[in-house]
């Protein structure tokens, strides 16, 4: 084979364009890692709308880990303290099925759960959706996107009516202030601040704010950087609309004819004056007032965001109160504005498409509906009532419901919770006490591995056709051009297999996944992401297409990555209009406090991705990024008398870790920061999960990995630290 192969990046939700290409080819030596083993050449598209040809470290080394540590066949164990053994696939699935029908009739459906990742594809969540909600009656089917975007998808819900982002990629290009909150676009999403970022330079009357407790590699381009403490950005996005209420720069015809709440939403910025707000965001009150006087000014306000709002005990109320200033300004819908979150994962969009969260059933359908229960009940042939009418457990409270007993089977897929999770320590103890765990993977080991009595090995990106959609709302079909190793198989078909075995097989006749998409596509028919106009031929053929897609559509009148949502300013509300939403600042979940003087913020890196499972097994981006850290400001290095690069032990009331010591002045004083990506597996005592709490938001329950309070202490050894008092400022976060 000679032919490359047009697919998309795997990695985060920037969704950029792939071109991949066989090692050897005639006349060419045969590509190969710097072991000797062949490995794909990956270059970007030039012609993906979203990423235009360019491509991040992460994207342009990801074939290297294709054949390292994979897992090959499955495998069981009857208890946690026994090896495992190699079984067949009929061996396993067996057991899957029998544990689940005895757990289902024994204490009911809603003792099953599945955990899922924005890794899958469409086809695969919608084929978990109708096992588990459909066929089994239970809703407990949560993804990673719990601890990455359900707060953006709760704030779009309440504030217009449905999920999915209003702008998309070309708005870079046509905004004339870019306002980027709790986002390091520049490591996280490079491509999208690539995009950005070339604009802002070739056109000196743009403006970049970027509101970040630390200086990272984005804030440092901006025009204006607030480093707010950490749980202030309500308070400064209420302190901006004061400001903007104040100078009359708001858009009256538009919030009479297509808003609803403004007036209560007027009152509560009475109490945001710009003095109280600067002193308790930790800003001058001239940076406060020049982020409002841009935005004021602006014609085009295009805001992004991603975890730092998201991960947050108030999450949906970060992002609603930013989503108030778009509505008072009428910067929606037209090109270059609009609220435009981040996706973390490849195809976490996808998997909301799909209703692959505790609350949502496919085609942005919500459980608690029953006009949509009744929707997907008939169109999935299953008996009236067999969808569950209570929202599902939340990935925490599947956590939880190991430890009081009520998950009787828990099957973990594509992703890596003993390392993702809050609260570690209590998580790993949960995990342990699971009666029946099956995980399924590509990889072996991962530190999810550990606590599993089955492992399924799972077809991954290159390994199966399916199709994601990235940040903008653009579906792109990744076809397979490589043979899974062993026996591993396309999670849908694992999925598919077990329901058939279930009983349900006219529920699950598909021969391949052309067929579950077509079938997938017609639940979105007259839906906000109508994707009807949408299939695997159709994007073989044309290339990746945006939703909204109906069917009656032609390539002509849905050109790519030109679409917006809401450009006639009527929301899918049964009034037409966007809510405002009126939101005090409530602060922190766990502030500071004597004992825990630090607030500790995590993140990423921009060479690694989540938990390392695969860039761990890269050797350029393990060597851009070899070990962990933790940033401290110099004034508090120097109280405690750490060194560059001495070991950091650091506290919190849940568990301890430890890191070597960055001293930086880009961390604002009383904050430090941890990245998340090393788990047990890639280092010794550095989780940083081990430190955060699993307090979360009421509305979408995302926890609040972002903050939690810590002690540091200097280590002396191996085995001694050396305790110095360090009195920090508590600052009072709750109004």
């Amino acid at each position: 084979m000679s032919e490359s192969t047009k697919t998309l990046c795997p990695y985060c939700g920037v969704g950029c364009g792939l071109e991949v290409s066989p090692p050897a080819a005639r006349g060419q030596a045969t590509h190969r890692d710097s072991q000797g083993t062949p490995i794909w050449k990956v270059k970007g598209d030039r012609a993906h709308p979203s990423s235009e040809g360019m491509v991040c470290v992460k994207g342009a080394t990801v074939s290297e880990s294709l054949s390292k540590n994979r897992l090959k066949a499955p495998m069981m164990r009857e208890s946690l303290d026994r090896p495992f053994r190699r079984v067949s696939w009929d061996e396993a699935l067996g057991a899957i099925v029998q544990r689940l029908q005895t757990v289902r009739f024994t204490q009911g459906p809603e003792a099953i759960c599945m955990y899922g990742s924005g890794q899958f594809q469409t086809e695969d969540y919608y084929i978990a959706q109708k096992l588990l909600k459909g066929c089994l009656g239970t809703n407990n089917f949560d993804a990673n996107s719990r601890l990455c975007m359900s707060s953006a998808v709760a704030g779009y819900i309440q504030s217009f009516g449905s999920d999915g982002p209003p702008p998309c990629y070309d708005d870079l290009e046509k905004t004339d202030c870019a306002f980027l909150i709790g986002t390091n676009t520049a490591e996280c999403h490079p491509i999208v601040f690539n995009r950005l970022r070339k604009h802002h330079k070739r056109n000196k009357h743009v403006k970049l704010i970027v509101v970040d407790p630390r200086r990272t590699s984005t804030a440092e381009t901006a025009d204006l950087h607030l480093a707010i403490k950490p749980g202030t950005d309500i308070d400064l996005l209420n302190g901006i609309a004061h400001l903007l209420l104040k100078a009359g720069d708001l858009n009256t015809l538009f919030i009479d004819e297509c808003t609803s709440g403004f007036a209560q939403y007027a009152q509560i910025l009475e109490h945001y004056p710009p003095e109280m707000v600067a002193d308790r965001c930790g800003i001058a009150i001239e940076d406060l007032e020049t982020a409002a006087r841009y935005w004021g000014e602006s014609d085009r306000v295009l805001s992004l965001w991603s975890m730092g709002m998201n991960q947050s005990s108030e999450g949906t109320a970060k992002v609603r109160t930013l989503i108030n200033l778009h509505l008072m300004t009428a910067q929606i819908g037209r090109p270059g504005a609009g609220p435009f979150s981040l996706t973390g994962q490849p195809n976490a969009m996808g998997g909301r498409e799909a209703g692959g969260l505790a609350n949502l059933l496919p085609g942005y359908r919500l459980v608690k509906n029953a006009e949509h229960r009744r929707e997907i009940e008939q169109f999935w042939g299953v008996p009236p009532g067999r969808i569950a009418p209570e929202v599902g457990r939340t990935a925490w409270e599947m956590i939880t419901g190991l430890e009081t007993g009520e998950v009787g089977v828990l099957w973990i897929a594509a992703t890596n919770p003993a390392v993702s999770m809050p609260d570690l320590e209590r998580t790993k103890a949960a995990l342990r006490r699971s009666p029946f765990t099956i995980y399924q993977d590509a990889y072996y080991p991962t530190e999810t591995a550990e606590f599993a009595h089955v492992i399924l090995p799972a077809a991954q990106w290159s390994e199966k056709t399916g199709v994601m959609t990235n940040s903008e709302r653009t579906v792109t079909l990744c076809p397979a051009f490589r043979r899974p190793p062993g026996q591993a198989r396309p999670d849908w078909e694992i999925f598919a297999e077990v329901g058939r075995r279930l009983g349900f097989r006219e529920q699950f006749p598909f021969a391949n996944s052309a067929e579950v998409y077509a079938e997938f596509v017609r639940v979105t028919r007259d839906r906000v992401c109508d994707m009807t106009g949408i299939s695997h031929a159709r994007l073989l053929e044309q290339g990746p297409i945006q939703w909204p897609c109906p069917l009656e559509e032609t390539e002509i009148a849905n050109p790519p990555n030109l679409k917006r949502l809401y450009s006639d300013w009527r929301f899918p509300t049964p009034d037409g209009r966007a809510r405002f939403a009126a939101y005090h600042s409530k602060g922190l979940a766990e502030p500071p406090n004597p004992d825990y003087p630090f607030v500790l913020t995590t993140g990423r890196l921009y060479g690694h991705w989540h938990t390392q499972t695969r860039t761990g097994r890269i050797e350029k981006t393990t060597k851009m990024h070899p070990n962990p850290f933790i940033e401290i400001h110099p004034r508090h290095a120097a109280q405690l008398g750490i060194a560059d690069g001495e070991m950091v032990e650091v506290r919190s009331r849940r568990g301890h870790a430890r890191f070597p010591a960055k001293i930086t002045r880009a961390i604002a004083p009383g904050t430090v920061f941890v990245p998340m990506h090393w788990g047990a597996l890639w280092a010794d005592n550095a989780e940083a999960n081990a430190l955060t709490h699993p307090h979360a938001c009421p509305d979408s329950g995302q926890p609040e990995l972002k903050a939690c309070a810590v002690a540091l202490a200097k280590v002396t050894d191996a085995n001694q630290t050396v305790a110095t008092e360090v009195t920090l400022p508590v600052p009072a976060l709750t109004s």
